[in-house]
């Protein structure tokens, strides 16, 4: 990589170590908000007997836990640009006796494997993230044996995330945020229809295929909502730093006004999409 998307790499590497607190905190709400993505990768995928297994992105482990839980004699390696991340994962793999697992802090754009290495590659919303996508796709291809499978998972259009949308869309009205390039990472960089399989098929995969799985974000309350997104969404956080306290109020009265509206029964379900990828070498 160039010293641009080595400098990008590198701050995502210093947030996500930030923000893995919040992550350890809120994880039983998330985990069960994303493992209906996690499950169609593993259906996808179907991981068994001694497979080895390589999870890019893992963050606090899953799918790459549940994964190393069905397999007999295989083995997952989870790894993460954060070390606090994977940390976490430790934990939780230990707190389920999943012992068949290793964790390796490294950069997915150079993964420290020799070619043909895994059976099997998962990789749940990272992609967006990736300072060059293109070179994380070739380098996941290298390491995957020939016949290998492997599956990500990417974020839809905002209009069906309305999860996200609730919050940055209130902060956008009420602060001067500039908007970053398209090619920049974030979280609805890789939403649009066939981009996935387009990089997939540059990186020389085959049988690629794509579809959408919905979720839902079972907070309750909005104060759940609020305080899951001011402890783990690293955009609204970053915005929020930088707004002085009558902004502040004003923009999480707003955002509370915005999900009362739509949630008036106080039942607060939060619909999601996002698109699963599967592919083959």
């Amino acid at each position: 990589m160039n010293q641009e998307l080595e400098i990008i790499r590198d701050q995502q590497q210093e947030v996500w170590n930030k923000f893995s607190a919040g992550w350890k905190k809120w994880d039983t709400l998330t985990m069960d908000f994303l493992k209906p993505v996690g499950d169609e990768m593993i259906r996808l995928l179907n991981p068994k007997g001694n497979d080895m297994v390589l999870d890019i992105a893992s963050g606090t482990g899953e799918p790459g836990l549940t994964i190393a839980s069905m397999l007999t004699n295989g083995k997952v390696t989870l790894t993460d640009l954060s070390a606090d991340m994977l940390e976490i994962a430790r934990e939780n793999g230990a707190d389920r006796g999943i012992k068949n697992i290793e964790t390796i802090v490294c950069d997915v754009c150079e993964l420290p494997f020799e070619d043909h290495t895994f059976d099997v590659i998962s990789c749940r919303f990272g992609f967006m993230f990736f300072p060059d996508m293109l070179l994380a796709i070739k380098e996941m291809a290298r390491v995957l044996k020939p016949g290998g499978r492997i599956a990500t998972a990417v974020w839809n259009i905002p209009e069906k995330n309305f999860w996200v949308t609730a919050s940055m869309g209130v902060i956008r009205k009420n602060m001067d945020i500039p908007v970053p390039p398209p090619e920049a990472p974030g979280m609805f960089r890789c939403a649009e229809a066939g981009m996935m399989s387009d990089l997939f098929k540059q990186a020389g995969l085959i049988n690629i295929s794509e579809k959408e799985v919905a979720g839902k974000m079972n907070c309750g309350t909005t104060d759940t909502y609020w305080n899951l997104m001011t402890d783990v969404a690293a955009p609204v956080v970053a915005a929020l730093s930088k707004a002085d306290q009558a902004t502040k109020d004003k923009i999480k009265a707003e955002v509370y006004e915005t999900i009362n509206q739509k949630y008036a029964d106080g039942d607060v379900v939060i619909d999601s999409s996002a698109i699963v990828i599967y592919a083959e070498k």
